[in-house]
């Protein structure tokens, strides 16, 4: 485990106790649009987060959920979602996590996942490996579609923009064994990167739902692009994410769902 690794899983431990002793309690809910919301809870996650990192790494950039973040110009730059799975949170739904990413030079080198309610930390370090609770773990070997297990979720404008993945889920859940939306990305990533999930996509994403779960997915053998299979980047407009096996299959209902689904 690297320093910055160490380091991000014992800040990930602290917030994610934070979020689990207030989980019961009554939430200060605030809107930021229809059906996105925010809690109290995120805020004093992202307080301590940020607190330590800039205690820690004073010279180093941070982006952030719930606040501006800061731009010093650094090569690193920490992407933290104090709470993802917020929806869920405020409802009591367990199903929610602590995600935190380092980026050097604009390359993920550390991504570290904290979900407090089953007690799992999923972490991941450039060409170091991904681990769940100190255990190697590798994306599952499913070869054939109909037989996997894949995950979504919808934009919050879900309402008002026809971009809202409404059409890919239909068809995938035509075409795959089961499809899960449980509502958190962060974990989404991280169960691929276990072999609980088989594929993943999504999307109108934003980098601090990906980050570190794109590092673990890939550290664990799998592989990550954009919607049409190319590269992914932090600003792509969706992610589409696997255990490499079933990528093509996806690849190809999205297409052939929606040949122009890139938003004009």
């Amino acid at each position: 485990m690297t320093g910055y690794t160490h380091f991000a899983v014992a800040i990930a431990r602290k917030a994610g106790s934070l979020l689990k002793e207030r989980f019961t309690e009554k939430h200060d809910i605030t809107y930021k649009g229809a059906i996105d919301i925010v809690t109290e809870a995120d805020r004093m996650s992202e307080a301590l987060l940020v607190s330590a990192i800039e205690d820690e790494f004073p010279h180093h950039d941070i982006l952030a959920e719930e606040s501006s973040g800061t731009d010093k110009g650094s090569p690193y730059r920490w992407i933290i979602d104090p709470l993802d799975g917020t929806t869920n949170y405020a409802h009591g739904f367990p199903f929610f996590c602590v995600s935190i990413a380092l980026e050097r030079d604009g390359r993920i080198i550390v991504g570290v996942i904290y979900d407090p309610i089953a007690e799992e930390l999923y972490e991941a370090s450039l060409a170091g490996g991904a681990f769940l609770n100190g255990k190697k773990i590798a994306v599952s070997t499913t070869t054939d579609l109909s037989k996997g297990l894949l995950a979504t979720g919808f934009p919050y404008d879900i309402r008002t923009n026809p971009y809202n993945n409404i059409n890919y889920f239909s068809e995938m859940a035509l075409r795959s064994q089961a499809i899960r939306r449980a509502g958190s990305a962060a974990l989404d990533l991280a169960y691929v990167a276990a072999g609980r999930f088989d594929g993943f996509w999504e999307l109108q994403l934003h980098p601090w739902d990906t980050a570190a779960g794109w590092l673990l997915v890939t550290e664990a053998g799998g592989l990550v692009t954009d919607l049409d299979g190319g590269s992914y980047a932090l600003t792509s407009q969706g992610i589409l994410s696997s255990n490499g096996r079933l990528h093509t299959a996806m690849r190809d209902v999205i297409e052939q769902t929606d040949p122009l689904h890139r938003r004009q």
